[in-house]
């Protein structure tokens, strides 16, 4: 594409098209800028329209497009052989490189977002090594005195430097944040000092506060991770200058920059949480030298606490202050600040009952923003939450003062609950408190899967559960006091492994019942907290709860399940759909007799969500329930395959007709496993389908590759005679998709599951005019490319080849591409990499191909080859008998990581579609080391006296123990 006003023109046309609500216009224009992006000069028209457009709107979409552009192909991965182009050529990176810094600081904010976000992508990949003038070009601008320009420049180091606070550490890391250092931490330093001076200056300016404090935040945050992996020399000795300056702005208070909004957090909120954020790091990570600067900061941030009001803007600083306190408060040497009884009083009364509070604008979100606020209580997402910073300090405390602790908190439990019992319509609020206490008390340790894993002794968590929660939960009306339904679910949840069993078994027909309840947070909740019960495992691996205990629930469980999601905000719940799938994979074959009502109202709900998906975890849950429905009923009657099939392919044809990226893989994982249920020929309907999974565009997408070479596996085993007979014609399509496949380092295993299945079950006259061509293309790729994982396939093929057409076939098959090239082949790939071969059914495979290689190999006994019937016989024991040879070369290591472009769908594996694992010699061997020794002493019989003297002359003394057990075992000796 040329940088022509023509282009632009065209360009503009098309970004205006993809804000278009209507999907007919705007799919198209998705697609078309999709399609020119690997023409050289496309980022550099989108920088050009981004500086020269006259609309703005064209300005912050170009903006956006570009940065989007430069997150998916920015990043060089080395991952194929036949180098797929790279969509950036190396002249528009040069390009991009030298205009973008300049270009970000003269755009306004909302694109110097955008701009500054695409140079942190560039330069996690370019700098410092390609891009060695990105940090002079930055730190020369804090020279220029404009604010608009320092700030741009400080967005784009904070965006490329905040990964060093969650980089492992590594030498490459280490010289990286030297340089930066270097470069940076002393014009930091001054800038930081300059700016402070400014604010005093300019203390009665409002607007030039706003933009000297938003540097500040900015420079705040860049001391953080410039500082959190090690404390740097510089910063050490700087750190009067850093530490004093901090604190004063934590004391500070200037009225025109409070804010009137009570729910956005001000400038002075923000900054003032970044410094406790900063003080906590130092606390915990540099302790020693914090030392001197400790006291006042926990003066300065108690303060702060006590001060500070209950409105929503100031929930970050409160939660940040509080964290700083608990971070302070279990380490061993600031212990003697809390010991004293009145101070620990104190922190619970003015600290952590208020800010456990629920307040009006917890009520708001609660009904009105459920999701969010169950993301933010359920996912632990609620980390700068009052409550949950509160909940830590609690758990900080009790590290030293557990005792002291728990007493000053039972006493608030129980006058709570005495005020709630009091009017409960009124009061409930103390109730909710008192629940939340009593959760932050009792729970020492926790995660996800398992809930609370350590408890506090003092609490009796089964008493307060039969006393004050399960009241609630059996009380006539779901809907009444759902806050408090919603905690009393939420114990169970939390508890679920300190309660008995019999309490969890009351809760179960509760949980149920509350499934109905119109708020969407309790539904939600009873549908999670039955999700997690029915995951819970009981003595010898099995489920707590049984299917048998769930027996009389069945139906009640299901009809409340699928009625929860069609109750209003609840249409695309995952966590119903999660409990859902949980539900079948507990209950087995006691659902078969509502199988035709669920498939039914999976497929409408299916349907639905296909035209616009947007909720991948439930998308995901719902295909798993789907593949549940499936096995259980087709396990118990094979025969419902067909009703199965009639539900299901109509939306499955729509979903591939409108090309439903999201969907796609999850059809083929489905069509897959129906497929495989079938016992004889494949059916018409899907023979109708195979050519069109050949076309190349579906094979583009990374996502599709798994499930794809899957599906064409279950066609191969199902109906390999079907296509050598009716569609002959498709084979050479099916060996380019084998082709395209083996060329890349990420797919090339796929590509050896299709060529193994290929081998495996079509008959041979159907594919005997190709074997050479395939031999010749793996002998291709191994030269250009030989990765442990390649040649780990390369011999399970050969082997299975070998088992296939004979090992006389393999041997003639690779002299006839080249003379010799059998015996190069076994000395140089088979004998030293054999020990690779990892998995039992592919250890299997290459024991008896390679035993046929030793006995049914004529060329093996009386050629040149014969000096490798040694070595061969004992790389076979050493497969046997030796650990697995499980290392691999550095440059490989990270060949498996496929960077999937932001845009394509990844692959997501069903785990009920899964596949049984297949052994194509299942039936011929059942014990390799057995048939070594019958094949050796076959072998014997036909030329006497040979092998015995093979083997004493060259097989060394342990391989001869092992071959000697092995002869034994098979009762057989060698003549």
């Amino acid at each position: 594409m040329e940088l022509s006003d023509a282009n632009l023109q065209t360009l503009t046309e098309y970004l205006k098209k993809t804000l278009d609500p209507d999907p007919a216009i705007r799919r198209p224009a998705e697609k078309f800028l999709e399609s020119v992006e690997g023409s050289q000069n496309y980022p550099l028209l989108l920088l050009t329209l981004l500086e020269k457009s006259q609309e703005s709107v064209i300005k912050v979409c170009a903006s956006v497009t570009f940065k989007n552009y430069i997150k998916r192909n920015w990043r060089i991965v080395g991952i194929l052989v036949e180098d797929e182009p790279n969509k950036i050529c190396e002249s528009d990176r040069i390009a991009i490189k030298a205009n973008i810094v300049p270009l970000m600081l003269s755009s306004p904010e909302q694109i110097q977002k955008q701009l500054s976000d695409a140079i942190s992508i560039i330069g996690r990949e370019d700098f410092p090594q390609k891009w060695p003038d990105l940090l002079t070009e930055m730190v020369n601008r804090f020279q220029s005195g404009d604010f608009h320009v320092i700030n741009g420049v400080l967005r784009t180091a904070h965006s490329l430097f905040k990964r060093y606070r969650h980089e492992f550490k590594s030498n490459e890391l280490w010289t990286e944040i030297k340089l930066v250092l270097d470069a940076f931490a002393l014009p930091l330093t001054n800038l930081f000092k300059a700016t402070i001076e400014l604010c005093s200056t300019h203390a009665n300016d409002a607007s030039a506060l706003k933009v000297l404090f938003s540097s500040l935040i900015l420079i705040a945050k860049l001391f953080y991770s410039l500082n959190f992996q090690d404390l740097p020399e510089f910063f050490e000795d700087n750190m009067e200058t850093w530490m004093t300056n901090f604190h004063s702005l934590l004391t500070l208070d200037n009225k025109l920059l409070q804010t009137d909004d009570e729910e956005e957090a001000g400038l002075l909120e923000l900054l003032k949480s970044q410094i406790c954020d900063n003080a906590a790091l130092y606390a915990q990570k540099y302790d020693e030298e914090f030392q001197p600067y400790l006291p006042r900061f926990v003066t300065a941030i108690w303060n702060l606490l006590v001060t500070t009001g209950q409105e929503v803007k100031y929930d970050l600083l409160v939660s940040n202050a509080i964290q700083f306190l608990a971070s302070v408060c279990e380490r061993q040497h600031y212990k003697h600040l809390f010991e004293d009884q009145n101070t620990l009083t104190s922190i619970c009364e003015k600290v952590i009952v208020p800010n456990m509070e629920f307040r009006a604008a917890d009520e708001v979100a609660f009904e009105d923003n459920s999701e969010e606020y169950i993301r933010r209580d359920l996912e632990g997402s609620d980390i700068d939450t009052r409550r949950r910073a509160a909940c830590d300090l609690v758990r900080g405390l009790c590290k030293f003062f557990e005792g002291p602790v728990t007493g000053i908190f039972s006493g608030y439990v129980n006058s709570m609950l005495q005020e709630y019992a009091k009017n409960p319509s009124v009061n409930w609020k103390h109730k909710d408190a008192a629940i939340y206490l009593v959760t932050s008390l009792a729970s020492k340790a926790q995660t996800q899967k398992h809930g609370i894993t350590q408890a506090n002794e003092l609490v009796n968590l089964t008493e307060f559960f039969v006393n004050h929660i399960q009241p609630d939960l059996k009380s006539a009306s779901v809907n009444e006091f759902p806050v408090l339904k919603a905690d009393g679910i939420k114990y169970i949840m939390i508890f679920r492994n300190q309660v008995p069993k019999e309490q969890l078994l009351v809760s179960i027909p509760l949980l149920i019942n509350h499934l109905q309840a119109e708020s969407i947070v309790v539904h939600t909740y009873a549908a999670h907290a039955l999700e997690r019960l029915f995951t819970m495992r009981g003595t010898n691996n099995t489920t707590l709860i049984t299917a048998a205990e769930m027996a009389p629930f069945v139906e009640v469980l299901l009809t409340n399940l699928f009625k929860a999601l069609t109750l209003p905000g609840s249409s695309e719940n995952e966590y119903i759909m999660k409990a859902i799938m949980r539900s079948f994979s507990l209950l087995q074959e006691s659902i078969i007799p509502y199988i035709p009502s669920v498939i039914t109202q999976l497929t409408q709900k299916l349907l639905a969500v296909s035209k616009n998906p947007s909720k991948p975890h439930f998308n995901h849950y719902m295909f798993e329930s789907i593949c549940l429905s499936i096995r259980i009923t087709c396990k118990a009657n094979p025969d419902a395959v067909g009703s199965f099939e009639e539900a299901l392919f109509m939306v499955f044809t729509e979903i591939l007709q409108n090309d439903v990226q999201e969907f796609i893989p999850y059809v083929f994982q489905v069509m897959s496993l129906l497929l495989e249920m079938h016992k004889n020929e494949i059916p018409s309907s899907y023979m109708a389908l195979f050519p069109h999974l050949l076309q190349p565009v579906l094979w583009e997408r990374t996502g599709n590759i798994p499930p794809l070479v899957r599906l064409l596996q279950a066609y191969l085993e199902r109906g390999a005679n079907t296509i050598a007979s009716a569609a002959a014609d498709k084979i050479p399509g099916l060996l380019g998709v084998f082709q395209k496949l083996i060329a890349s380092k990420a797919n090339d295993h796929q590509g050896f599951y299709l060529l193994n299945s290929i081998i495996e079950h079509m008959p041979p006259e159907s594919v005997d005019q190709y074997r050479k061509q395939i031999f010749i293309l793996l002998f291709q790729r191994l030269q250009n490319s030989k990765t442990t994982k390649f040649i780990k396939s390369f011999l399970v093929f050969i082997n299975l080849y070998c088992i296939k057409y004979g090992a006389l076939a393999l041997q003639e098959i690779f002299d006839s591409i080249q003379p010799k090239m059998f015996g190069m082949v076994l000395e140089k790939i088979i004998i030293p990499e054999i020990q690779k071969v990892s998995g039992q059914v592919e250890k299997k495979i290459c024991a008896v191909g390679i035993t046929k290689i030793l006995t049914e190999c004529p060329p093996m006994m009386d050629t040149e080859y014969t000096k490798l019937w040694t070595p061969l016989l004992q790389a076979l024991i050493g497969l046997f008998e030796l650990p697995e040879d499980n290392t691999i070369p550095d440059e490989e290591h990270f060949i498996d990581i496929e960077d999937t472009p932001g845009y394509q769908t990844a692959f997501s594996q069903l785990a009920f579609a899964g596949k049984k694992e297949h052994d194509p010699v299942g039936q011929m061997v059942n014990n390799p080391r057995i048939h070594l020794a019958q094949s050796l002493h076959k072998l014997s019989t036909a030329c006497p006296g040979r092998v015995p003297s093979m083997l004493s002359t060259s097989l060394n003394a342990e391989a001869l123990q092992y071959l000697q057990g092995y002869l034994q075992a098979a009762s057989v000796t060698l003549l």
